[in-house]
C-alpha cells in the first residue's frame, strides 16, 4: 500500500508485558483481556502470541469470542459481561466459553437453559463501582443456586472490578476490597472458592489483591494505567508505534494561518510539514497546538486543527527535513499516554479507536 500511515505492533513487547503480569503474581492465573480488537492491536495476532503464556482470554461479547474460535484460538474465552440474549448460552457451552453472571436475569437464564455440557461461570460482584454485578449481600444465595445446577461446571469463580485502582492511595479501592471479602466470607467454602479482583492497575499496584485470577488489559499493550510514574508500570514496553510520513512542506510567513478554522497563526517565519494522518486514522481530533510529534526522532509541535486525513507540524527547527521523512505519533519514544493527556483523553480510547483502515504491521 502506498499511503504511509501504519501501526507497527511489536509482539515481542507484548509477550514481555504479559510475562511481567505473570511474574507480579506468580501464584495467580492470568486472563488476557483482548476485547475491542485487542485494544486496537488486532485480536488474532495478539491472541496467537499470548496463547502459550495464558490459560484464558477475556472479551466483551459473543461476537468477539466467536472471532477467536474461528481464528483457531482454543483456550477458554470468558464473556466478561455475560450474555446479551438467552440463545447465546447453549452456544457458549458448546464452544467452551465461560459466562459471567452480572445480574439475576442472567443467572435465571443459565439455570433454565437446556445444555448438554455444563458451562463455567464467573459470578461478578458489585463491590462499589455500581456498574455491573450482583449485590455483595447476594453472593451466597447466587453461588448456592448456581452450584446446585447441572448446567454449571464445578468450579465457579467469584470476581469484582475496581473503580479507582489507578489512584494509588484510593480509599474507595480499600472499601471495595473490604466489602468484597466480607461478602465472600458468607460462603461455606470461602477458603477454597476461586477469586478475581485485579485489572491492570490492581495487578501492578495492589499486591494484596492478587488472587486466583487476574485480568490484565491495558498493561499488556504497554500503556500504564497510572498518571504518575510507578515502579512496576515503568517496566512496560509500548506495543504499538503509530507512524506516517511528511507529504508536504511549505514556508508560512508571520501572520498567516494553518488549517481549518485558522486556529494557529505563525508568530515567526515557519516551516510547516503536512503529515498523512488524521482523525480518520485514530489520531485525536481534540489534540491542541503543541501536542508533540516525533519527526526524524525530534519532538515537534502540532499546529492547527487535526483534519480527517492530515495534520500539520511546525518543523522550523529541523532545517534538513524533507518530503517522505518519518513522523511518529506515539510509540516507544513518545508515550501514547502523553498524547492522550494533551488531547484530554486516555490511552485506552486512542488505542481501541484505531480504525481498520490503518494497516497493522506485526514485528517480532
Amino acid at each position: 500500500m502506498s499511503r504511509p500511515t501504519k501501526a507497527y505492533i511489536d509482539l515481542r513487547a507484548l509477550r514481555h508485558n504479559c510475562e511481567l503480569a505473570n511474574s507480579l503474581a506468580p501464584n495467580s492465573k492470568t486472563m488476557a483481556i483482548v476485547k475491542a480488537n485487542a485494544y486496537g492491536h488486532g485480536v488474532l495476532p495478539v491472541a496467537r502470541a499470548l496463547e502459550p503464556l495464558v490459560p484464558a482470554f477475556g472479551v466483551a461479547c459473543m461476537e468477539e469470542a466467536l472471532e477467536l474460535r474461528e481464528g483457531g484460538i482454543n483456550k477458554p474465552v470468558c464473556l466478561l459481561e455475560g450474555t446479551f440474549s438467552d440463545d447465546e448460552i447453549p452456544l457458549a457451552a458448546e464452544l467452551g466459553f465461560w459466562l459471567s453472571v452480572v445480574n439475576k436475569q442472567q443467572q435465571q437464564a443459565i439455570l433454565a437453559a437446556s445444555l448438554n455440557t455444563p458451562v463455567t461461570i464467573w459470578v461478578c460482584v458489585d463491590s462499589g463501582m455500581h456498574r455491573l454485578g450482583i449485590a455483595v449481600e447476594d453472593i451466597a444465595s447466587t453461588y448456592r443456586a448456581l452450584a446446585a445446577s447441572r448446567n454449571v461446571a464445578d468450579e465457579i469463580v467469584v470476581a469484582t472490578h475496581f473503580a479507582c485502582a489507578d489512584q494509588l492511595a484510593s480509599e474507595i479501592t480499600r472499601r471495595q476490597i473490604q466489602q468484597f471479602r466480607a461478602g465472600i466470607a458468607s460462603l461455606s467454602n470461602a477458603d477454597t472458592v476461586p477469586l478475581s479482583f485485579d485489572n491492570s492497575a490492581g495487578l501492578l499496584a495492589w499486591p494484596e489483591t492478587h488472587a486466583d485470577w487476574n485480568r490484565p488489559g491495558i498493561m499488556l499493550y504497554g500503556s500504564s494505567p497510572f498518571s504518575v510514574p510507578h515502579v512496576q508500570a515503568d517496566r512496560l514496553e509500548p506495543v504499538m508505534t503509530l507512524r506516517s510520513s511528511i507529504i508536504a512542506l511549505r514556508d508560512v510567513p508571520v501572520g498567516d494561518s494553518v488549517g481549518y478554522g485558522a486556529r494557529w497563526t505563525a508568530q515567526r517565519p515557519s516551516r510547516i510539514a503536512t503529515v498523512a494522518i488524521g482523525y480518520g486514522d485514530g489520531y485525536p481530533v481534540h489534540a491542541p497546538d503543541g501536542t508533540p510529534v516525533l519527526v526524524n526522532n525530534q519532538r515537534c509541535p502540532l499546529v492547527g486543527r487535526v483534519s480527517m486525513d492530515m495534520i500539520t507540524v511546525d518543523v522550523t527547527g529541523l532545517p534538513a527535513v524533507m518530503l517522505g521523512d518519518e513522523a511518529i505519533l506515539w510509540g516507544k519514544d513518545l508515550s501514547v499516554n502523553e498524547v492522550a493527556s494533551c488531547a484530554g483523553t486516555i490511552s485506552y480510547e486512542l488505542l481501541t479507536r484505531m480504525p481498520r483502515r490503518v494497516p497493522r504491521v506485526y514485528i517480532d
